[in-house]
């Protein structure tokens, strides 16, 4: 059995492992690399392996660093299953259409520069076209329903918390030639035992090979009373100056966390009545699929719910969710203290690049970094303090108030991490590896797992393979 890392590999983006074992090759993940544009263009095309060679491949989550590059791994031949929750086969429908979206959108604006320097056009990474035919080989299993997905290898979902129908990747793996066996356990990406909205992780006994995040391995969040508590202060502050917030959200998660937060101080009196608009089709149709799955949903929106008169999480009357491009448009003439949550997360592209434009120069407005920011991202940028910002080709001037909020990451921090593998028998592990975070992070939590007797721990770089 052999094990290959071709993605978050000392890096946090375009999750990518693939197994070979019995003649099969199943790929882990199939994630967008995010990065400087040229290079994550080029990356993200040409696949380090034959698609046509690949048996299944299966998805721990829907977002796109873990199942974006899918359509470009279909139209280059990869012919079998996608193995996913029914969750997530109902966010990729959403998720994997917007992005084909969002590349034909940046290559015709492309070409367009293209062409006044007579340079010849280029091809997106792929089409709504393809990502609507890469739907067509997704097969959504429920959690602890054990499956066999190729010879000799059997899968089983367990619920991870990160984001909705976020699993833990068990594979109970035989090699017919040996005879040994294996468990191994990818973790996709860890939620949080206090997560607002889902239920929480679940613990494993033992494996004998582990994937695992590292991407909070040096840090720890705050609370999400916490958070709630800043996040009342900001709306506050900034409805004083009778400014904006501006907020770049993921679609899928953080969008849903905000909204239900903004519910939960709206009923309690601790914000005044400010509007809400979540400007994002994409994170429409997410919480359209959230609404479709309460049993995901956690005990504490039980409880708030049935204590009193609101009816969901992620509805109230001050919301509104905005899909049309007139009405975004409208949002920039609006005089009145407003919250504006929109795509994407990392401020690399979406709608929220508007809001930023028009709204970043005025010092009463305040732009809140809500979620994780990639090296070389707009969103890092802004959360690293720079006062000049380039946007659709312009300089502006960074006025607005930025603040950042931890809080709401929908990863488990360095103490989540650790207390997720502690439960895990160190005699029978064989081989930790640690996988989706930057070099910090990483170095660090090695040492600690280290220091609580996990041996044999890797991190492997992109290419790296080990034998079995």
């Amino acid at each position: 059995m052999r094990l290959t890392f071709f993605g978050a590999a000392r890096e946090v983006t375009g999750s990518m492992h693939l197994l070979e074992v019995n003649g099969e090759r199943i790929l882990l993940d199939c994630g967008l690399f995010q990065g400087h544009r040229a290079d994550t263009y080029e990356r993200n095309l040409h696949l380090p392996f034959d698609p046509a060679t690949v048996s299944a491949v299966v998805l721990s989550h829907a977002h796109i660093d873990h199942s974006g590059n899918l359509p470009n791994l279909c139209k280059q031949g990869f012919r079998g299953d996608v193995w996913c929750t029914a969750a997530t086969r109902n966010l990729c429908s959403y998720m994997l259409m917007d992005s084909g979206h969002i590349h034909e959108q940046d290559v015709a604006y492309l070409n367009k520069q293209r062409r006044k320097r007579n340079e010849p056009p280029v091809e997106p990474l792929y089409t709504q076209a393809d990502a609507l035919a890469s739907l067509e080989q997704l097969i959504g299993v429920g959690f602890q329903r054990p499956i066999r997905i190729a010879d000799g290898v059997q899968l089983t979902f367990v619920q991870a918390g990160h984001i909705l129908g976020a699993a833990f990747v068990q594979l109970d793996i035989r090699e017919f030639h040996t005879g040994k066996s294996w468990r191994l356990l990818y973790s996709g990406d860890i939620g949080r035992w206090d997560s607002p909205i889902l239920q929480p992780p679940q613990n494993f006994d033992e494996a004998d090979i582990v994937i695992m995040e590292s991407t909070y391995g040096d840090r720890l969040h705050e609370s999400y009373a916490d958070a709630r508590k800043r996040l009342r202060d900001v709306v506050n502050r900034t409805a004083r100056r009778r400014g904006k917030v501006i907020i770049p959200a993921f679609a899928v998660g953080r969008t849903q966390e905000l909204v239900y937060a903004l519910n939960q101080l709206d009923a309690g009196g601790d914000i005044p009545a400010i509007r809400v608009f979540v400007d994002s089709p994409l994170a429409v149709n997410a919480t359209d699929v959230f609404r479709m799955h309460p049993e995901a949903w956690n005990d504490e929106v039980r409880q708030f719910l049935m204590e009193g008169e609101r009816r969901s999480p992620f509805d109230y009357p001050l919301i509104e969710y905005v899909r049309d491009v007139r009405r975004s448009k409208q949002l920039n003439n609006l005089s009145d203290p407003v919250i504006i949550i929109s795509a994407n997360g990392m401020a690399e592209n979406g709608r929220i690049l508007h809001h930023l434009k028009n709204n970043i120069e005025d010092p009463r407005n305040t732009v809140l970094i809500v979620s994780f920011q990639a090296e070389n991202t707009l969103g890092r940028r802004l959360k690293d303090g720079e006062k000049r910002v380039r946007i659709f080709g312009e300089t502006y001037e960074v006025r607005a108030e930025v603040e950042s909020i931890e809080g709401y990451s929908a990863h488990a921090d360095q103490r989540g991490l650790l207390n997720w593998v502690s439960t895990l028998n160190r005699q029978k592990l064989q081989q930790l590896f640690l996988v989706h975070g930057e070099p910090s992070a990483m170095e660090t939590l090695h040492q600690l797992l280290q220091e609580k007797g996990f041996r044999q721990v890797n991190t492997p770089a992109r290419g790296d393979f080990f034998e079995f």
